[in-house]
């Protein structure tokens, strides 16, 4: 994949060329065009002006930001060119905290920070003490004319950096209320690990698929043939905005979970033949 960004990272007097490469993909994703459905020929978004509903010019459009109802101030090139950072071609890491200690709200796009060349030797070194310590660096990233907050994390054998938000944007738990400790029985508490305990499994990230995408995709596939696509309904879990017992649903769910462990690990093993899921299913040509 192409380069996003090439520089340093720099962690105290060490210093490793690196370059940063996307770590999610996003060409997958299906992209619609707005059509007229009598012709299917492409719309052309107009600019209106609501004063005098005339169509307005590219060169007589101007960005504003409204301060107050309906009262705009004009930001002009330069205005955008003296806001903007110059640009830096230094990750500079100020301090490594508990792993555990952010909140994952803070994270938002992660990148894989791929090692240049002559610094294999030092990048491994750094990512191994990070994951050693459990630990993420942050920093700051200077990209596209703006400051990034950076945490750096060892994934595999691979750096991570993850763009972060700031501390004003994130909604304060305060601003909802949630239930106390002080509401938790200990019975129930108990059986509630129990079921946890026995949901407990490794990570096959490969079992949860975009089923809503693949389901468009085996559409558009079957109307480029002039066919139509044969869709399965998938698995649907009942569930019940009732208040009720909660020990009761904690047993049954125990029960359930059982059972359904069992099955998994047989369907994993190779000794029977794993149920087909909705989450699973992929998309096939019609």
């Amino acid at each position: 994949m192409a380069t996003i960004w090439k520089g340093t990272l720099s962690i105290g007097l060490v210093t490793v060329p690196v370059e940063l490469k996307r770590a999610i993909r996003n060409e997958e994703r299906i992209h619609f065009h707005m059509l007229h459905e009598a012709d299917l020929a492409p719309i052309r978004y107009e600019r209106i002006c609501t004063k005098d509903d005339a169509v307005v010019p590219w060169d007589d459009i101007v960005k504003g930001y409204e301060y107050r109802k309906g009262e705009y101030v004009v930001i002009t090139d330069d205005d955008f060119k003296s806001a903007a950072l110059s640009a830096s071609s230094t990750i500079a890491l100020r301090e490594f905290v508990p792993a555990d200690s952010i909140d994952p709200r803070y994270f938002d796009t992660p990148y894989f920070l791929v090692p240049g060349k002559g610094g294999e030797m030092a990048y491994a070194v750094m990512r191994q003490a990070i994951a050693d310590t459990e630990t993420i660096g942050l920093g700051t990233l200077v990209m596209h004319q703006r400051e990034h907050v950076a945490g750096l994390k060892a994934v595999g054998d691979a750096l991570v950096l993850e763009l972060m938000r700031f501390a004003d944007e994130l909604v304060e738990e305060s601003d909802y209320k949630f239930p106390t400790k002080r509401e938790v029985r200990a019975p129930e508490l108990a059986m509630a690990k129990q079921l946890i305990d026995g949901l407990k499994a490794e990570f096959h990230p490969e079992e949860y698929r975009d089923q809503y995408h693949a389901n468009l995709m085996k559409i558009i596939r079957a109307k480029t043939k002039g066919k139509h696509a044969s869709l399965e309904e998938p698995e649907r879990v009942k569930g019940d905005a009732k208040v009720v017992d909660l020990m009761e649903r904690l047993q049954q769910s125990l029960s359930a979970g059982k059972r359904g462990k069992t099955a998994t690990h047989r369907a994993r093993s190779g000794t029977t033949r794993r149920p087909t899921r909705a989450r699973t299913r992929t998309a096939r040509s019609a």
